[in-house]
């Protein structure tokens, strides 16, 4: 029963707050039970030939999408249920954006275990499609810290999903099914208690393969000279000059207070967060020989604010510009619907052949592979196609006994998720998928795999090889026989 899938847990173990993106306030259990029963009264309307997709606000996926009338309306969707303090735990609607989720828990001293980078991911978003940040050479990807789920089948079923039920199968094939095997409504997830500061350190490397093996070295050990590690990113920076380091590490570490004189950095303003990041000639002069100093808060969106380092494309990082920009407007989604605009309209791209430039292929991509192989596909990243800055980010499966089936990774394996968001220029005679097919035949090679968010190229048989062919066919039959929701290649390859 529906009744069944929602179990309040008492009031004294949690504390329920009064942060959603409705006006009225509170989502109670009888407003969630209200809302779903309409999603899936909506998707039992539909008729039988009709694509199902769901109706949000935001969205992070940069492949293109055909247009369907059978879409399903997640408003309401949105919020968090519950926050239990004690046991680290929260219940949140699945259309929730971390912005939102981050506002909620942080004032009880917790976040996620994993907060992607961009503020307009959804919770559910990130599970069945994925996500990474700076904790994930501890913590894994979001789905690994979701103890239970409300799915939406492609059947019209509501199940509740947890890793040991009879839909334990669906639990474990959920990540990276990108909503073609149901939606993701309410996910309880684990919290970790944090500090209220976090301190920075930008480690310098001059040889990208010592960076590589220090990357590694730290991840694995969590510590760095003595002194603990809580958050592990990188940057590289193939176009130095002469004195800037090539490959920067940057280290947090959770503070309890500030050190006396320090104000925290903000660079939601003037300052620009990815040039505090390297060496003389481009450094921050607030960035000291001691390190950055930032909320938890400012450093957990430190990227968002300038989509790394991305709106220089739009000339938000021009100073003159910069100031006359409102605040408002300096987030990653402002910048996607700047792109959407340009896909649709293609100014630039009619004002670069006006110019006798060549046409431009669009490379926005997240790839993993093992940490010993990441100098070797950086190199090659660099000689096809000329990106930089890059971000470097390791993972590391929570739990090594867990096999999520369609994004499987070596259980032990610690891998560098490489992140490049550009265009790269298009040889005379060839057409879009030049660079992105060269570059997944790279990582496959390198034994690694690539995120599906964006522009895909792979052949059937081969797609279905590296992403749970198998074990997908079996989960489509079981919970979207019909299918009414698209499959996964037709989904991240066909452009649908």
């Amino acid at each position: 029963m529906l009744t069944d899938l929602l179990r309040p847990a008492s009031e004294a173990s949690h504390a329920a707050l009064d942060f959603f993106t409705e006006p009225q306030g509170l989502m109670t259990p009888t407003g969630y039970r209200h809302r779903i029963e309409q999603l899936r009264a909506q998707l039992a309307a539909l008729s039988p030939d009709q694509p199902v997709r769901l109706r949000k606000k935001t969205s992070n996926l940069f492949r293109p999408r055909s247009d369907s009338p059978g879409t399903l309306d997640t408003t309401g969707l949105s919020g968090v249920l519950t926050i239990d303090v004690e046991n680290r735990t929260a219940d949140v609607l699945g259309m929730t954006t971390y912005e939102d989720l981050v506002a909620a828990t942080l004032p009880h001293g917790l976040i996620p275990l994993v907060v992607p980078q961009l503020k307009t991911i959804t919770l559910g978003g990130a599970v069945t499609g994925l996500g990474i940040e700076s904790t994930s050479f501890r913590s894994g990807l979001p789905h690994e810290s979701v103890l239970e789920m409300d799915v939406l089948t492609g059947d019209g079923r509501i199940l509740l999903v947890t890793p040991t039920n009879e839909h334990a199968d669906l639990f474990h094939g959920f990540p990276n099914s990108y909503g073609t095997l149901g939606y993701a409504l309410r996910l309880r997830i684990e919290l970790e208690k944090v500090e209220p500061y976090v301190h920075v350190r930008h480690v310098p490397f001059d040889d990208l393969d010592e960076a590589t093996a220090a990357l590694e070295r730290i991840a694995l050990a969590g510590e760095h000279q003595g002194q603990r590690v809580d958050f592990l990113d990188g940057s590289w920076f193939p176009l130095r000059d002469a004195g800037v380091a090539e490959t920067y590490l940057t280290l947090g570490t959770y503070a309890a207070e500030l050190p006396a004189g320090v104000t925290p950095s903000d660079y939601t303003g003037q300052r620009i967060y990815y040039r505090s990041i390297q060496g003389s000639g481009h450094a921050d002069p607030k960035v000291g020989p001691g390190g950055d100093w930032m909320t938890i808060a400012q450093y957990l969106w430190r990227w968002d604010t300038d989509w790394f380092w991305c709106s220089r494309a739009f000339g938000a990082q021009n100073p003159r510009i910069r100031r006359f920009w409102p605040a408002r407007f300096r987030r990653s989604n402002v910048y996607w619907r700047i792109v959407g605009l340009e896909r649709t309209y293609r100014v630039k791209a009619r004002l670069d052949a006006r110019k006798g430039l060549p046409e431009r292929e669009e490379v926005i991509q997240d790839i993993e592979v093992p940490a010993a192989k990441v100098g070797e596909f950086l190199r090659f990243l660099y000689e096809q196609t000329g990106i930089e800055p890059v971000w470097l980010c390791p993972l590391r499966q929570r739990d090594p006994s867990a096999v999520w089936d369609l994004y499987a990774f070596e259980p032990d394996e610690l891998y560098v998720n490489v992140g490049f968001w550009s265009t790269a220029p298009l040889p005379a005679g060839e057409s879009d998928g030049y660079h992105n097919r060269r570059i997944e035949e790279k990582v496959a090679e390198l034994g690694g795999r690539k995120s599906l968010y964006s522009t895909a190229f792979y052949p059937r048989d081969e797609f279905w090889a590296l992403y749970g062919g198998p074990r997908y066919e079996v989960l489509k039959k079981t919970y979207d026989p019909s299918s009414r929701l698209l499959d996964l290649y037709a989904k991240t390859v066909g452009r649908s």
